[in-house]
């Protein structure tokens, strides 16, 4: 029977739950780049991957799994806030895990030609000599490897996953899965005693092929065994016995149900399957599984059962709107799986059991207090790079580690990371920006420009054209620690919610509305155009750039908008084809006289492979306030400033003449501000606003999730002068 849970639960209210000042708690102290561990001379630009990791016994070395290098990677951790590259080992095939028992990693490896004829090995590697000193047949696809507490045998899934082109992905796909139990006897694998543990003919769902996914072993040497697509968990006893059951299903209520370009956690999904990716004991007599879903579930979140199949706690659709509510929901993935929940830790700290869940697509690791296994208590969500695929927990040195596994340079983005976090005395420093939690609940990213409103502390921001059926204002309250989003303003056409609009700037009427700007692009029929909106969110005029403007417009166009009485003030980001190489305009609109002009603004040299452009403009003062940034993410990231140009000289020329050229001033590299959360630096700073008290504020745009970390920096860069 479907386990019932309504979503508005506490958890929710992360935001808010959390104290003003934790005691301690969970912060990234490091981020490891897997090109890091390219030898010089090798092709850097090869792509590359973190997917599971583990630890040493001593906590001083990591190891993961590197699929797309045929490869697994070892990372020295002596200091975990300096991370020094050890190489990569090859192995011959795909590893999919690899553990460590005393100096040698135990990898399991899938060497299949193809799905329908899976083969698979497991390596050992001596640390110390770097070389493959045994290897044993493991007779098909391996999966997850696990090794007992006590370091006496690995338990290995193998999986022998099905085709998804084949039959829309359904089961049965022959051969079958199975278990591998395989002894570990002075320190080495003994391939002789190894034991294929049969699981046909258990789960209700093509019992004829069990693909288990992943295990996990307790502290007694029972085998906790997911088959992800048969929705069932088996337990194997220390003595062989094997039980099993259903891993159910779970009626959600309060999630986004459609791709559409709009939030609203407003939906439910009844009878979802779990489908249980990862899972890990808690105890002997209970363990935890993420459910990530596959072909037919997906239940978005985590459940903790008692070995005997009782269900003790879920966690429904909670941990997915708290997700929400710090901007990772990946509005994208709302028509299949939402947030994904893949992965799953448990470990404890100074006398407190902990859960770590991963949610891959969220790009967020969730913190977990279980003293009470009944109702566990969400501490923190962490920012984990993009696609965290592998966790573990050090708590002899207080430290969790995850592995991140998209690598996404092809795209001009952030290549794979482990990350790795200190648990310490202090607060959290992320989430920086939440919504507070009440409902409806507020679902919000791509934050990409803000104003400053009458009070300090008080600010607006606009979505972009991710959310292209829903562009909202927000309402930010920046006195409260994290900052909080505490109202949303859909902007409206006709009292329905707008579209074809791409908005990358916000500014107050002065009247109680806003002025807003939209970026455009004209080869996806979205108009370079500046609305005025009341403050009921309607449209009340949309004013279209003049012809001979257009003419020579590109795809990127307003960044920023900023209100000087009568007169309004777009950045526009990139050059136009009438304007000189590495100058752009900063256009202005005379809403009195319905005239235009605009000067030149002039832009630093990018550096190669590099652009250059503007995504704000706002006033305070004699000045106007700019960012000026460069495409660049991760360590590529080379310019991102805030600037200044006088009042005095913004003095708009007329269109299709000669328009003067304005001096710029550097204020405040932006790029250690983006490197405070110890992640790598993202491309995207778009929003800046001083507010009534004279404070500057930062945001960046975090692409809402889709192909990318997730993250928001939302950050005071103190009293602007």
């Amino acid at each position: 029977m479907p386990y019932k849970l309504a979503a508005m639960t506490s958890v929710l209210a992360l935001g808010v739950a959390l104290p003003a000042a934790a005691e301690i708690s969970f912060n990234r102290i490091a981020s490891f780049a897997t090109t890091r561990n390219m030898a010089d001379g090798e092709d850097h630009g090869r792509t590359s991957s973190a997917e599971i990791v583990s630890a040493s016994e001593d906590g001083l070395t990591l190891v993961y799994t590197d699929s797309p290098l045929r490869a697994i990677g070892l990372i020295d951790i002596t200091d975990p806030a300096a991370p020094k590259p050890l190489g990569t080992i090859d192995m011959g095939g795909e590893p999919t895990t690899a553990v460590i028992l005393g100096g040698r990693v135990f990898a399991a490896v899938n060497t299949s030609e193809s799905l329908a004829a899976p083969s698979g090995k497991l390596v050992t590697v001596d640390i110390a000599s770097r070389r493959e000193v045994a290897s044993c047949d493991l007779g098909g696809q391996p999966d997850s490897v696990a090794k007992a507490p006590d370091g006496s045998f690995l338990a290995i899934a193998i999986e022998n996953e099905r085709d998804e082109d084949v039959n829309d992905g359904a089961l049965p796909q022959m051969p079958a899965g199975y278990v591998v139990k395989l002894p570990i006897r002075d320190g080495a694998a003994d391939c002789a005693a190894l034991q294929k543990i049969d699981l046909t003919g258990l789960a209700a769902i093509a019992p004829e092929d069990p693909e288990p996914e992943f295990v996990s072993v307790n502290a007694v040497g029972e085998i906790a065994v997911t088959l992800q697509e048969n929705n069932e968990i088996v337990v194997i006893g220390a003595d062989g016995a094997i039980s099993h059951f259903p891993a159910g299903a779970v009626d959600l209520v309060g999630i986004d149900t459609k791709k559409n370009g709009a939030l609203d956690f407003t939906g439910s999904q009844p009878g979802r399957l779990r489908e249980p990716d990862g899972i890990k004991w808690i105890d002997t007599d209970h363990f935890a599984s993420a459910n990530e879903g596959d072909w037919k579930g997906g239940a978005r979140g985590w459940t903790i059962f008692r070995k005997d199949g009782t269900v003790v706690w879920e966690s429904g659709a909670s941990l997915e709107r708290a997700i929400a509510a710090i901007g990772h929901y990946p509005e994208h993935r709302s028509g299949s799986k939402g947030v994904e929940i893949e992965s799953v830790e448990v470990a404890t700290f100074d006398g407190t059991p902990m859960a770590f869940v991963a949610s891959e697509r969220a790009s967020v690791v969730a913190v977990y207090d279980l003293s009470d296994l009944s109702n566990p208590k969400l501490l923190q969500l962490l920012p984990s790079g993009v696609s965290p695929e592998g966790l573990v927990a050090i708590p002899s040195r207080n430290l969790l580690v995850t592995a991140n596994e998209a690598d996404l340079r092809e795209d001009g983005l952030a290549p794979a990371h482990v990350m790795i976090f200190d648990r310490a005395e202090g607060a959290p420093a992320y989430p920086m920006i939440t919504s507070d939690g009440s409902d409806p609940l507020i679902g919000w990213g791509a934050l990409s420009g803000l104003a400053a409103g009458e009070r300090a502390g008080e600010l607006f921001a606009v979505s972009d054209s991710v959310f292209g059926m829903a562009p909202t204002i927000y309402r930010i309250d920046a006195t409260q620690k994290p900052a909080r989003i505490v109202d949303s303003l859909p902007v409206l056409r006709a009292g329905q919610p707008a579209q074809k609009l791409d908005l990358e700037g916000i500014a107050l009427d002065g009247q109680g509305g806003f002025w807003l700007a939209s970026e455009g692009r004209s080869d996806k029929l979205v108009p370079h155009a500046i609305y005025h909106v009341d403050g009921k969110g309607e449209i009340t005029e949309e004013i279209a750039l003049p012809a001979g403007l257009l003419s020579g417009e590109t795809r990127f166009g307003f960044e920023g908008i900023a209100r000087a009485g009568d007169v309004l003030w777009m950045a526009v980001q990139r050059e136009w084809t009438d304007d000189p190489r590495g100058q752009v305009k900063l256009l202005a609109y005379d809403t009195a006289a319905e005239s235009w002009g605009a000067v030149r603004y002039p832009l630093d040299a990018p550096t190669e492979g590099a652009w250059m452009g503007l995504s704000e403009i706002t006033f305070q003062g004699d000045w106007a306030y700019l960012i000026e940034r460069d495409n660049q993410i991760a360590d590529k990231a080379a310019v991102k400033m805030l600037t200044r140009v006088a009042l005095a000289d913004l003095k708009p020329a007329p269109l299709g003449g000669d328009l003067p050229l304005v001096t710029k001033e550097v204020v405040r590299d932006l790029i250690p501000d983006l490197q405070a959360l110890n992640g790598y630096v993202v491309d995207k700073v778009e929003g800046f606003a001083i507010d009534a008290a004279g404070e500057g504020w930062v945001v960046t745009d975090n692409d809402g999730t889709d192909d990318s970390s997730g993250e928001t920096l939302f950050r005071s860069v103190g009293k602007i002068e």
